[in-house]
């Protein structure tokens, strides 16, 4: 991912001091820089009266600035008082842009300096204007430049602008319809369309599988995915199925490219293993670590949520696509995050030895091994998990942090044998359990290593997704 483009609007009001403002807005600035994954535009003394905004004509200014570096969000900032009207003119020219607004603190140098900004009360008529508009807006409050809230504000800001660009016009892949028995993977299409712009694009598994068998094994693109494969211990998976796997990875990559795909949701199991004879799971965990996320089992929502997720960390962790499996049986507020084996193999555990297996499940009993998911444990640490839903066409996002623990219990070992897993600790699992309960959610989550809750709670409250946090 390319830097965050991000225009930044130093509003101040004529007769308030001007020499103030103007250091104000240089050391926002300043501050700014030290966040290398965003570039700030902002207009100089060339474009307005020392580079402030203070009225309509600085302001038009301001959005041709803008429009031409093509800003990816907008920053609010009262410098001094503030020209209210002046802002919310950009913002309406920007409307459904990621917005953020903070004011600035006053001088703390000498008592005649006292009220060279009154940013404190210019602030609140910016903000009000903009609810009376309806222009949603994060606020990151009143601040010094230099404050460490600033910094990791601006930062939480810049990740949410990235998950509002990712996934306003997303198009997501569906690749074969959802289970027969599985309700829990519906989607609501129109919805997606009226409030996102984004739009589904169905492509059966019969016609995916034709154009897989109609690839050469030693054609270049073929041969790239089976050398990458082989960096994980592949060494019990016959020879022609891990080109089948290499053959379908090499057609889902096409059809990504082909149709401009941004995530993708996959029916990945009965079909595939019946036709094809090889389980999708380690495609899906190598497809979602390159940056194309995939859900299971054709989850529309549960890819979105991967999304969110991934841009949310700038592309520079793929999360996991999960189950609530079970309870720990023993230690409290422990839960097993687990599915097939389609964990990003870079997740997984360096102290754990990781293979491409066989899944123990459906053609057991007729003495079948169908290989293709990854068998690991995730690596420690603390994760955020999300789950995006949509009930009469209001969508709402649960937002939970945990941590993956290391449990050295033959019982919890065992649990870990088949499959992408680890055991997660949460604050309050019978709280959170409830909450999955009575909000709808269902039984599948994105989990990404680290924090990026409060980003994503702010890419939700720019677009009007209602969050449910535990």
């Amino acid at each position: 991912m390319g830097k965050i483009r991000l225009g930044f609007v130093p509003l101040h009001r004529r007769g308030f001091d001007e020499k103030w403002a103007t250091q104000v807005k240089n050391r926002i600035v300043t501050a700014s820089s030290k966040l290398e994954f965003i570039e700030l535009v902002y207009p100089d003394s060339s474009l307005t009266d020392m580079g402030l905004v203070s009225d309509d004509n600085d302001a038009q200014k301001v959005v041709h600035l803008f429009k031409e570096k093509g800003v990816d969000g907008i920053l609010l900032g009262t410098v001094s008082f503030g020209d209210e009207l002046s802002g919310v003119t950009i913002a309406e020219e920007f409307k459904g842009y990621p917005l953020m607004v903070f004011g600035t603190r006053e001088p703390e140098s000498k008592p005649s300096d006292f009220k060279s900004s009154d940013s404190f009360c210019g602030t609140l008529s910016l903000a009000s204007d903009l609810y009376r508009r309806k222009i949603p807006f994060t606020f990151l409050g009143i601040i010094s430049p230099e404050d460490e809230v600033f910094l990791k504000g601006l930062e939480n800001f810049a990740r949410a602008t990235a998950v509002v660009k990712g996934f306003v016009g997303a198009r997501v892949g569906l690749m074969g319809s959802r289970p027969e028995a599985f309700e829990t993977c519906t989607y609501n299409e129109a919805a997606m369309a009226k409030f996102f712009k984004q739009r589904v694009i169905p492509t059966s598994l019969s016609f995916i599988i034709e154009e897989s068998r109609k690839l050469r094994e030693d054609s270049p693109e073929v041969i790239e995915i089976l050398n990458d494969m082989r960096t994980v211990d592949v060494g019990e998976v016959p020879v022609e199925d891990l080109v089948r796997m290499a053959k379908f990875e090499a057609t889902l990559r096409r059809l990504v490219k082909e149709k401009g795909l941004d995530c993708l949701g996959i029916r990945c199991w009965t079909e595939i293993e019946t036709y094809y004879g090889i389980y999708p799971c380690f495609v899906m965990g190598r497809l979602t670590q390159s940056g194309i996320m995939t859900s299971c089992e054709a989850d529309v929502y549960g890819a979105l949520t991967m999304l969110i997720q991934y841009k949310a960390s700038l592309e520079t962790i793929p999360p996991h696509f999960i189950d609530w499996t079970i309870m720990h049986p023993k230690y409290p507020n422990i839960f097993l995050a687990w599915h097939c084996g389609n964990a990003p193999p870079n997740l997984a555990h360096p102290d754990y030895p990781s293979k491409v297996s066989y899944h123990d499940g459906f053609y057991k009993s007729r003495g079948i091994k169908c290989y293709g998911t990854l068998n690991t444990i995730l690596k420690s640490g603390m994760v955020t998990i999300c789950r995006l839903t949509e009930y009469d066409g209001q969508f709402k996002m649960l937002v939970t942090r945990g941590e993956i623990v290391e449990l050295n219990d033959e019982a919890s070992k065992r649990a870990l044998k088949m499959g992408s897993a680890a055991w997660v600790k949460v604050a309050d699992l019978d709280k959170l359990y409830k909450t999955l309960v009575q909000e709808g959610f269902v039984h599948h989550a994105s989990m990404i290593h680290g924090d990026y809750s409060e980003s994503i709670k702010q890419a939700c409250t720019l677009l009007n997704v209602k969050v449910i946090e535990v």
